[in-house]
């Protein structure tokens, strides 16, 4: 593992730099107090990410959670109520991986997951650019269209154009400038510039320009511009900042039916951007995903006892960390300790770090994974591929993250059921001699309940004095519903004078008795 840490230390001062404003907002977002935030951040780094078996993911709070966070800390009757719930949660995720649930994210389509991708790409540059431009009324890390501060993502954009900041959009400025310079010519000039990356010299020209503009009405950063970690006055305070769950209400069911939300929601999460992280993998490597739960699972314990956000892992984070150069989990474990000497030690230099700089390096992060090129890609791979993908955009940037994955999954299975209707059996007429149609259906290696109406529809076109040659010798799978249609068919093909010649791997039998028999079925009882 530290055999690439020239790699993974760089991407890991990367990671963290994106992490801490998003670690912060999406506690702000949730209700919880600020270092709940922090406190998921440093968990979902350091045990998540040294239990875990992906070598790029990176683990922490997630927006997603966010809007069931708000909700459940006032239904439960308070925040240490609410950790009771994230440390089952946690319990329950540890069940999903024993029970070997991971393997559900194996069934969501590429299109779909490309569109995941692409539509937070998306929205990070929607919801950067307030920030750009020192407008930070809504927080790191809402996702959401409809925003926790009342407005929408567009409208917040449009708003932001009323209240731009001079100090904070000049250093944004500069900041992207450097941050492109940097990744397009000095990294291919030196190795220097590949071990210390751009977005470190960002955030410290950042702190020396809020230092030397103090004071200034002009062009300084006011303060509600800034990074805002809470400083404590000393060990004892520190300390307080850490919250405990009440296991007093644990026998509760409304306890245990967030708890089990939490872990569905936060499993299927994980799942998706495991998924998505390796396909973004330079190196391809594959994730265990059930191993990803067990982790997953421990995390969210560890977290919720300390009074830790629940965690996730994260695909802004994972893909910065890709971005980076990141090779190795020892990227994601260097992030978290870096969060937690931060906070510690230098939370008053944090505190100085312009949010406009910080979001120029997430306008970097989600052009990379939003490129236009991506878009004809998809497009010439044709409708199947391009409609789950569009949709799967269209709900993330104008919903929200699940609801924009539920809404490309659900098209996709639509798309997979047109293609099972359009695939399961080929059509071939043969001539036409002696006043006979003859025709040759060959049926698919599975025709299931899907292929009902395909099938239907291609017996009612059969013409009169048809001879119909049956091919199921490729066939392993023929459902029962297809058998009796075929049983239903010989009847009015008898009317209408059409013969059926079926041929399978027991031989050829010309117009059988009964379909059901030589398929060795029983009809089903009516």
């Amino acid at each position: 593992m530290f055999k690439n840490l020239k790699n993974d230390l760089p991407a890991s001062v990367v990671v963290f730099f994106v992490a801490l404003p998003l670690c912060l907002g999406i506690a702000l977002a949730s209700g919880a107090p600020l270092f709940s935030g922090l406190i998921a951040g440093i968990i979902g780094g350091i045990v998540v990410g040294g239990l875990s078996g992906s070598n790029i993911g990176v683990s922490g709070p997630a927006a997603g959670l966010a809007a069931i966070v708000l909700t459940s800390i006032g239904t439960l009757g308070g925040y240490e109520n609410f950790l009771v719930a994230v440390v089952l949660g946690g319990a329950i995720q540890l069940v999903f991986g024993f029970l070997r649930a991971g393997i559900i994210g194996y069934y969501f389509p590429s299109s779909v997951i490309k569109g995941m991708l692409t539509g937070i790409g998306i929205i990070i540059i929607l919801k950067q650019i307030p920030h750009f431009f020192g407008y930070d009324s809504d927080p790191e890390g809402d996702f959401a269209f409809f925003q926790v501060d009342g407005e929408n993502t567009f409208s917040e954009i449009f708003n932001s154009l009323n209240y731009i900041s001079p100090g904070a959009t000049i250093i944004a400025v500069i900041g992207l400038a450097i941050l492109l310079f940097w990744d397009k010519v000095l990294a291919k000039k030196a190795k220097f510039f590949q071990v210390i990356q751009g977005p470190l010299v960002a955030v410290a020209l950042g702190i020396l320009y809020f230092i030397f503009t103090q004071g200034n009405e002009s062009i300084g950063i006011a303060k509600e511009h800034l990074v805002s970690v809470p400083i404590p006055g000393d060990l004892s305070s520190f300390l307080g900042q850490f919250s405990f769950p009440n296991f007093g209400v644990i026998l509760s069911g409304d306890i245990w039916i967030t708890a089990f939300t939490i872990a569905l929601v936060a499993s299927l999460e994980t799942l998706l951007c495991v998924e998505a992280t390796d396909k973004l993998d330079p190196d391809k490597n594959v994730t265990p995903t059930n191993r990803e739960l067990l982790a997953q699972g421990t995390g969210n314990i560890i977290s919720g006892m300390i009074g830790g956000l629940p965690i996730t892992q994260v695909i802004v984070r994972s893909s910065a960390n890709i971005q980076s150069g990141g090779k190795t989990k020892l990227s994601a474990i260097i992030h978290g300790f870096l969060l937690l000497i931060s906070v510690v030690l230098i939370p008053r230099l944090l505190n100085m770090i312009p949010l406009s700089v910080l979001a120029s390096i997430l306008l970097i992060v989600g052009y990379k994974l939003a490129k236009p090129s991506l878009f004809k890609k998809m497009y010439l791979m044709g409708w199947k591929q391009f409609i789950p993908f569009t949709v799967t955009v269209l709900g993330i940037i104008f919903i929200d993250l699940l609801w924009g994955i539920g809404l490309g999954l659900l098209v996709g299975i639509v798309v997979i059921l047109i293609k099972s209707y359009q695939n399961s059996h080929f059509l071939h007429i043969e001539d036409k001699s002696n006043g006979k149609h003859k025709i040759t259906m060959t049926l698919a290696e599975e025709v299931t309940f899907f292929n009902k109406g395909a099938i239907l529809k291609e017996f009612d076109r059969l013409p009169e004095d048809t001879y119909l040659t049956l091919d199921v010798r490729k066939t392993r799978y023929l459902d029962n519903d297809i058998i009796e249609i075929l049983e239903d068919f010989s009847s009015k093909a008898k009317q209408r004078n059409i013969d059926i010649k079926l041929i399978s791997e027991r031989g050829e039998i010309e117009n059988p008795d009964s379909y059901i028999k030589f398929f060795s079925l029983r009809p089903k009882n009516t």
